[in-house]
């Protein structure tokens, strides 16, 4: 008896909204402009070494311009200080999208009466913030859920499109990995009573606004060491200037401080340290706007550096939802003896494979009565007795110990069977049956999982990133084996087990890799806690998603790929403007070094390349170029710098070509369309 499985639905994928959202828009400029004025102050500045300079620059060059004011100084003063503003705007563009966010999530926190479990069984009205961890409230249709918390008993639909914007409820009920529920949505059915898991103002909702407000953010391993470079070269150029001046002097030709503090600022990184802190908000921007929760950039930047991926392959890499696909009677047993044998054994076994056997063997006119037997992970078989009858359905090797243990006979048609089906790719499952004290195998049912379209191309992508990935599986090796041929994943780990993962998670960190993976139960929870990025479902447990360093408010196992990109993309973005900046400055010094010498080096005007029109007209050029390069990179920073899989070394050849020439071309050809400019201006 065969029965066609239908080929699963290919859905066209459609652009979330809330991606487009993430967009940048010359508006966000104008609308942050105040809170980039704000910024001003010293306390925040000095968060910013690099920039923290360019503010002290500021207030000496304004402080010069008020005592001895000409065009070039007022000019060099404010350009300084717009340099300052744009720095800061950067920031407070990055920042503006987080507290957009944020205030949608506010709008969803509504103070609500619980009604609390008492001790003796009854219930009580309490405000939602008394709530303490351990406490039980009884939650209804219409009801909103007080807390975040765990279902302890009964079974609803649940509307979360507050939390995660989709609008179809989900189902949550006790007892499995989809126990845990969110403070603040709805439940739409039935009556489930909720154990509270976190205190008032810790709930994931609080959580989520600190997250995308910034106001939880801390700098992470790589900003601090980049700061800390950055740092290094500004305390470098400003001992180079300062020793200048004496030089400057003994030639003859002294600098004035506006000069100086204006060489400074140009030769200092000052665009990749006004755009350091926006590229790093925008990275957890981007992973908000495909819905998952980092609890801090350090999660994201390891996602960038991770090497190895450990994937489920139910609902992950496959489809999920085995179907009995076919029965194969063997020995001497019939197809009808098989049919009844599997559609009994599988009458109390509520799985999606256990439906499906029901499906492809048709109910019977009448059920017969009779001692059901769960399935365990110990006997790894289900069944049901009936009368002096015992039937089993379950795993080949546990299934062949208990023929045996009753004196039966396993037939070598079933090993061949059973291995024929692990080679294709599906899961055998052998039925038994015990009569009047002697077992017959009855035949074996195929259990059929299909690999997601485009998982192989997605892989081969991860493998020219020079991710390897490992397939999970509770499977047998030989089904293992096929799905993973299948899918194009480079290793898998059959019949795994949650010390197994942890073993694999500890010898690939051993060898200096970082590890990924996605978990919801809470037999995932250590694995999620050792791993360098635990992506936890949204639909798990809690245990789940405390130990992991991420939440996928979308459940969607497959989405740890894209967090992986996201990560490349952060690195990427903050590696090219590195560079672009640094590029930069070897290029300012065609500007203003030759103008502030020229008048005693005349051999020096062979480096103005330009041709700028005066060495004040050079050097306030050079100022407002350093300046409107900020303004004209904030897009890039908020959006990221285009990320293709490719190599490591390829990556760098890109960033120095791209970044590294552009970053040496831009400033010749900006600052001397700015100078065209500039020499209208009268003393210029």
């Amino acid at each position: 008896m065969t029965v066609t499985e239908e080929k699963p639905r290919i859905e066209t994928p459609v652009e979330d909204h809330r991606v487009g959202a993430g967009a940048f828009r010359p508006r966000q400029l104008l609308t942050s402009v105040p809170d980039a004025l704000r910024k001003l102050n010293p306390r925040h500045q000095l968060r910013n070494p690099v920039m923290f300079v360019v503010w002290v620059g500021s207030v000496l060059t304004t402080v010069y311009a008020i005592g001895e004011p000409s065009v070039f100084s007022i000019g060099i003063a404010l350009w300084l200080w717009f340099t300052v503003v744009f720095a800061n705007l950067a920031e407070a563009v990055a920042e503006g999208r987080g507290k957009a966010q944020a205030e949608s999530l506010r709008r969803t926190k509504k103070e609500t009466v619980a009604r609390r479990v008492t001790a003796s069984g009854g219930e009580e009205p309490v405000p939602g913030v008394e709530l303490k961890v351990g406490d039980l409230v009884i939650v209804e249709a219409g009801e909103l859920i007080p807390g975040d918390g765990d279902v302890v008993e009964g079974i609803a639909t649940v509307d979360e499109s507050a939390i995660t914007g989709e609008s179809a409820p989900v189902i949550r009920e006790s007892g499995g990995d989809r126990s845990a529920v969110t403070g603040g949505t709805t439940v739409l059915s039935d009556r489930i009573i909720v154990k509270i898991t976190t205190k008032p103002g810790e709930s994931f909702v609080d959580r989520m606004i600190a997250l995308v407000e910034g106001a939880s953010r801390q700098k992470t391993p790589n900003e601090i060491a980049l700061t800390i470079l950055l740092s290094t070269l500004t305390i470098i150029f400003l001992l180079a200037v300062v020793a200048l001046q004496p030089m400057a002097r003994y030639s003859g030709s002294e600098q004035s401080v506006i000069v100086l503090t204006a060489l400074l600022v140009c030769l200092i990184p000052t665009t990749i340290g006004a755009l350091l802190s926006a590229i790093g908000i925008a990275g957890m921007d981007r992973l908000v706007q495909r819905n998952v929760l980092a609890t801090s950039g350090r999660a994201v930047e390891a996602a960038g550096d991770v090497s190895t991926l450990l994937l489920d392959k139910t609902g992950t890499i496959t489809f999920g939802n085995r179907k009995a696909t076919e029965l194969i009677p063997v020995g001497q047993s019939t197809m009808d003896e098989m049919v009844e044998a599997a559609r009994l054994s599988s009458l109390a076994d509520g799985t999606p494979e256990g439906r499906s056997i029901i499906e492809l063997t048709g109910p019977a006119s009448a059920e017969p009565g009779g001692e059901f037997v769960p399935f365990t992970a110990q006997t790894r078989m289900s069944g049901i007795n009936i009368g002096d009858r015992e039937i089993r359905k379950g795993a080949t090797g546990a299934v062949r110990d208990w023929v045996r243990e009753h004196g039966g006979d396993f037939p070598d048609q079933t090993e061949r069977a059973a291995d024929e089906i692990g080679q294709q790719g599906g899961t055998p499952l052998v039925v038994a049956e015990l009569v009047r004290g002697r077992a017959f195998v009855r035949g074996v049912i195929r259990l059929s999982d299909v690999v997601k379209p485009g998982m192989r191309e997605r892989f081969a992508e991860l493998r020219k990133m020079g991710i390897r990935t490992v397939m999970i599986t509770g499977d047998n090796p030989l089904t293992a084996k096929a799905i993973a041929a299948d899918a194009g994943v480079d290793d898998y780990l059959a019949e795994a087990k949650p010390e197994d993962k942890m073993a694999l998670i500890h010898k690939e960190q051993e060898g200096g890799r970082l590890v990924a993976m996605t978990g919801d139960g809470t037999n995932d929870a250590p694995a999620l806690a050792a791993s360098d990025v635990g992506v936890a479902m949204n639909t798990g447990t809690s245990a789940a998603k405390e130990a992991g360093n991420m939440v996928d408010l979308d459940s969607n196992p497959t989405k740890l790929i894209e967090i992986v990109e996201i990560g490349k993309q952060l690195l990427i973005t903050r590696g090219a403007l590195t560079t672009f900046s640094v590029a930069n400055d070897l290029a300012k010094y065609f500007a203003i070094l030759p103008a502030m010498f020229v008048a005693i080096y005349p051999q020096l005007s062979v480096l103005n390349i330009m041709q700028l029109h005066s060495p004040r007209s050079a050097i306030l050029s050079a100022v407002i170029f350093n300046a409107l390069v900020i303004v004209a990179l904030i897009p890039l920073a908020l959006r990221g710098v285009r990320y293709k899989p490719s190599s490591a070394s390829a990556l760098l050849r890109r960033n120095l070509l791209i970044y590294g020439v552009g970053g040496i071309v831009a400033p010749f050809l900006g600052i001397w369309l700015v100078d065209l400019l500039v020499r209208l201006i009268p003393g210029m």
